[in-house]
């Protein structure tokens, strides 16, 4: 089996300390470094799509959230057709990727898996009054959000061990890098993949300063290049809506028009406040509190540099009649001058994230032209549903509502974003449009299905390319509740077992 990454072996410390997040972001060692293109929903704003570059993929880069989403979401994922993806059928698979290490009150945790999981260390006084807050406003604390029941609030799961990021390729990968059966080729960008008579035959890959060279397959091609990348590398092949395709200048080799359609992402706007206690990451993060932390993280991996994104999480349901929650809460005890670049304020702040779980609204990835080095055009389509405004607003004013309860009066002085003056409906739209972001889980651009129009089947095969499957979150009919690392890890679990057979 040849591996084949476009990346590099991941050798900077800031891949396995967590908060090296902040460096990685807008590293272009480690990040793509896409950007969406500008859109009118959202004000004409490119907003960075990043996507991680490296042996381990985006679980290099990303906030380390282990989120398995609701049962309706596979539930889902089945009554479209996609039969052996309901979530009775890929609980085993979750279980098979946790070693979860804190309390499973429902017994449903995995204890042996190769991915480490466990609730965040540090709990900072200010975390435990935002859960407090919570409480006050008639939310419930939820013991394991990736339990029986996803609502409620509590402190993030994340994917380290002993205050370390754990990636995919530490968790997967190292273990197994010296089998004789396994080749692994970095620093190798695989440019087309190349079909004859119907079937993928194998790949054209590019190196830098080398002759293209061709790795041959022996029984499939399997592409992991993720929600942005796949669409834009079948299309670079001639795997395609055949009319653009030939608009580009490229050969059509498979017509399937569906492919780069059905992109989604959570789309997230941030709402801020000004803290009176100088006991928040601004100030922690920087001058001599910040040699501090590095000490303490150095000799007992504690302290601010084990966080992530998220410190307590809340899901919340904003209408009585919905079956489970349609939005999630992000808090941290941290404010950014600067969002998109991760740049955090100088005085004391504290953050809530907000996003829409299953968002109705699609966009689009594809090949702007025939070079594998021009970015895919990617239009998200944010906030265009009439359901994902209304759910973003609601969820918005919920959120201002939990922060200003009573057990966050010692720590609230003034909310600086969006502000006071933001009240109605319109004023609340108009921030998520001028202001929100990515959350980085792009999904769907190689919808699984039953019908003409899917990209591939149930076992993720390409509909009529023998020989290739894709196996990541471009083949997800529909967004799942949540961070979607760990239903990429279920769907690796489940697409190895599909080409071992081992699954009938």
């Amino acid at each position: 089996m040849v591996l084949i990454e476009a990346g590099e072996q991941a050798r900077s410390p800031w891949t396995v300390i967590p908060a090296g997040f902040y460096k990685l972001l807008t590293n272009p060692r480690f990040n793509w470094m896409f950007t969406s293109d500008p859109e009118t929903g959202t004000m004409d704003r490119p907003i960075a799509i990043p996507r991680g570059k490296g042996l381990g993929g985006s679980t290099l880069i990303n906030g380390m959230i282990y989120v398995r989403g609701q049962r309706l979401d596979y539930d889902g994922w089945a009554q479209r057709g996609c039969t052996g993806w309901s979530f009775d059928d890929v609980a085993p698979l979750f279980r098979r990727v946790e070693s979860y290490a804190d309390a499973d009150p429902d017994g449903l945790r995995g204890r042996d898996g190769p991915l480490p999981v466990t609730e965040v260390a540090e709990r900072p006084q200010i975390g435990e009054a935002f859960l407090a807050a919570a409480s006050s406003a008639g939310h419930s604390l939820n013991p394991d959000y990736n339990g029986r029941e996803q609502e409620g609030f509590g402190y993030y799961q994340v994917n380290q061990r002993d205050g370390r990021r754990v990636s995919a390729a530490a968790a997967y990968l190292d273990p197994v890098r010296r089998r004789p059966n396994l080749r692994i080729e970095t620093s190798a960008r695989v440019r087309r993949i190349l079909v004859e008579d119907g079937r993928a035959t194998g790949v054209t890959v590019a190196r830098d300063g080398r002759p293209d060279e061709t790795i041959a397959a022996a029984r499939e091609v399997v592409l992991c290049a993720g929600a942005v990348q796949t669409p834009h590398l079948l299309e670079l092949s001639g795997i395609g809506d055949a009319a653009r395709l030939a608009d580009l200048g490229i050969a059509p080799v498979r017509d399937l028009p569906q492919v780069g359609e059905n992109y989604s992402d959570h789309f997230c706007t941030r709402l801020n406040w000004r803290v009176s206690r100088p006991e928040t990451l601004n100030e922690l993060g920087r001058g001599l509190p910040l040699v501090r932390e590095v000490i303490r993280y150095g000799l007992g991996r504690r302290g601010i540099l084990t966080f992530g994104t998220g410190l307590a999480y809340g899901f919340i349901r904003t209408r009585e009649d919905l079956a489970g929650p349609d939005i999630q809460f992000f808090f941290m005890h941290a404010s950014y001058a600067n969002a998109a670049e991760r740049k955090l304020e100088s005085e004391p702040g504290m953050t809530l994230g907000v996003t829409q779980l299953r968002p109705q609204s699609r966009g689009s990835i594809h090949a702007r032209s025939p070079r594998l080095e021009d970015q895919p055009a990617i239009r998200p389509n944010f906030l265009d549903a009439a359901e994902d405004r209304m759910t973003m607003i609601a969820g918005m004013r919920e959120g201002r509502r939990i922060v200003e309860q009573p057990p966050l009066d010692g720590w609230r002085v003034a909310e600086m974003s969006p502000g006071p003056n933001c009240d109605s409906d319109d004023d609340w739209l108009r921030f998520a449009r001028s202001n929100g972001q990515t959350i980085y889980h792009a999904a769907g651009t190689c919808r699984m299905g039953t019908d003409p129009d899917a990209v591939v089947d149930p076992r993720l095969r390409v509909n009529g390319v023998a020989g290739l499957r894709v196996v990541d979150a471009s083949i997800m009919p529909t967004q799942v509740s949540g961070n979607i690392q760990a239903a990429v890890f279920m769907i690796a679990e489940k697409g190895a077992d599909m080409i071992l057979d081992r699954d009938g």
